[in-house]
């Protein structure tokens, strides 16, 4: 698929439902902001609708007319322009669903993540057996390619947390991930000992919500929530069954912020997290 067809990702239709929020908070029309910019109507849609490719001075133009003196916004959406071959997700475009490809741009480009699970463990804190074991349960099944495809994908998702550019992640598991024993005892085992490891690491926090607490304030669905440089450009991801959502207005983005702040306060703290974690894992 040549690059100029390629869909807009979830970030390109961001970038362009912020231009147009600060256009209409200018009362300008698409119309009368294309007379502006010297273009027309149909190209100001097309850049709102993530469509048409927007360069960094273009959107700096655009933030301009629109009378936003914001800043560090403006640095912001400048940042989120680009080519549409995104990084290394891109090679799995015909082979992985959007949601996926989606999910590994926004942690990209993610200053900082705080993640929730009650069932799984988050995926960039898994290893290649766990979850080889989960992709091999998942019905329908998977054939081997696919099941290799995604753990390739999976693993690669996890250069975040590594290295030099090292992003800030901070996990609430439920005891109940914990003990799930995907793989069977030696695999599960070896996956709580990988998730103590990286608890020690001084960018990741994982906190452990114990049976017996009483309380998980969330619907027990996964939560990932995606910072921005700019907070009001954060995203959260909410895992379903067959497939994710997005969620991105500001009410929301508040509610799940509420959320995962309730979740860490009802958890044990990371040194008593650590100590389950081992106890669970030696008692596989």
């Amino acid at each position: 698929m040549p690059p100029s067809k390629l869909p807009p990702t979830i970030r390109q239709r961001r970038l362009g439902a912020e231009l147009r929020r600060l256009r209409e908070l200018a009362e300008l029309s698409a119309t009368e902001a294309g007379r502006l910019h010297g273009s027309t109507q149909s190209r100001i849609s097309n850049i709102e609708s993530g469509g048409y490719p927007v360069s960094a001075d273009r959107v700096r133009t655009l933030a301009r007319l629109y009378g936003c003196t914001d800043q560090p916004l403006i640095d912001a959406l400048a940042g989120m322009t680009g080519g549409r071959t995104r990084g290394w997700w891109d090679e799995y475009r015909e082979i992985l669903s959007s949601d996926s490809l989606d999910l590994a741009e926004l942690e990209h480009h993610a200053v900082a993540m705080r993640i929730a699970c009650a069932i799984h463990l988050p995926g960039l804190l898994q290893t290649v057996d766990h979850a080889r074991a989960l992709f091999k349960d998942v019905v329908p099944t998977f054939d081997p390619p696919e099941i290799e495809h995604l753990l390739s994908f999976r693993i690669k998702r996890q250069t975040v947390i590594y290295g030099e550019r090292s992003t800030p992640l901070s996990t609430v598991i439920h005891e109940a991930a914990l003990r799930m024993g995907f793989g069977g005892p030696k695999v599960a085992r070896a996956q709580l000992e990988h998730l103590v490891d990286m608890s020690e690491r001084e960018h990741i926090t994982v906190r452990v919500v114990p049976f017996g607490t009483g309380s998980y304030p969330s619907s027990g669905s996964g939560i990932i929530y995606l910072g921005d440089a700019v907070s009001r450009l954060d995203s959260v991801q909410l895992d379903a069954d067959t497939s994710s959502d997005y969620v991105t207005a500001q009410p929301q983005l508040a509610r799940y912020r509420a959320v995962l702040d309730r979740l860490e306060t009802t958890a044990l703290t990371p040194a008593e997290s650590r100590d389950l974690i081992h106890n669970i894992a030696q008692s596989m």
